[in-house]
């Protein structure tokens, strides 16, 4: 028995192996995919949020307003392409013929692209952390609207990156107070104070706002005395 799974073992790794190799050139697609079409698109804004928030809901039409104000401050609004905040997103700067970018992921149980992204904006992904790179190089601020295990994953993904300078200081929104401040609570007394985690100073980075004025003049403000650029 042993020796019959070492050689099944054996030989699929070998398989797994050849078909890695292989995957590179996917990566790579999708990189260069990715750069080409969003270094023509210009200055940005990234909204994260749940895909299970419907049309009505207080958050999906925050995000509508959010978007529709930032388009006409100039721009562009990249969601991860899907219903929910994502659509909103989408939907608040198509609304204004905004630039409307949908950054799709290829899962089993969603999603479908929403309807109101640009055309030539559109960008397919297989790769969670290819997808990331590019919300994360070409947004000039990054809005997190209440969400679930993605929109954490981003949250966390994004913070870092600013903590850790990997790429400018760049505006950070967590948007409903009320959804937001059991975790900050929690970062504040445990990871900050208790445990010495990370460092007094580091959730001032991070602004947590109520409506889409608060968050609209905060970018705005934020731009005039700090060049736009890609972040890395």
């Amino acid at each position: 028995m042993k020796e019959q799974l070492s050689s099944i073992k054996h030989r699929d790794w070998t398989e797994t192996k050849a078909h890695s190799s292989w995957q590179i050139f996917k990566i790579m697609a999708e990189f260069v995919q990715g750069f080409e079409s969003l270094a023509k698109i210009g200055p940005c804004v990234s909204i994260f949020g749940s895909a299970r928030t419907k049309p009505g809901h207080k958050y999906y039409e925050l995000t509508v307003e959010i978007a529709k104000r930032l388009a006409v401050e100039g721009f562009g609004i990249i969601s991860g392409g899907g219903p929910g905040i994502m659509e909103a997103a989408n939907k608040g700067a198509h609304s204004v013929s905004g630039v409307s970018v949908g950054l799709n992921i290829d899962l089993p149980f969603e999603q479908q692209s929403n309807p109101y992204i640009n055309k030539d904006s559109s960008i397919d992904f297989d790769y969670f952390f290819v997808r990331k790179v590019m919300f994360t190089k070409y947004s000039q601020g990054f809005i997190m609207m209440p969400g679930g295990w993605g929109t954490m994953d981003e949250f966390f993904e994004v913070a870092t990156l600013i903590q850790t300078r990997k790429f400018i200081q760049t505006p950070m929104i967590c948007v409903g107070s009320a959804y937001w401040k059991g975790l900050f609570t929690w970062m504040k007394e445990t990871m900050e104070e208790g445990e010495h985690n990370i460092s007094p100073g580091d959730l001032e980075m991070i602004k947590i706002f109520d409506t889409a004025d608060e968050v609209v003049n905060y970018i705005a403000e934020f731009y005039t005395h700090n060049k736009l650029q890609p972040n890395f």
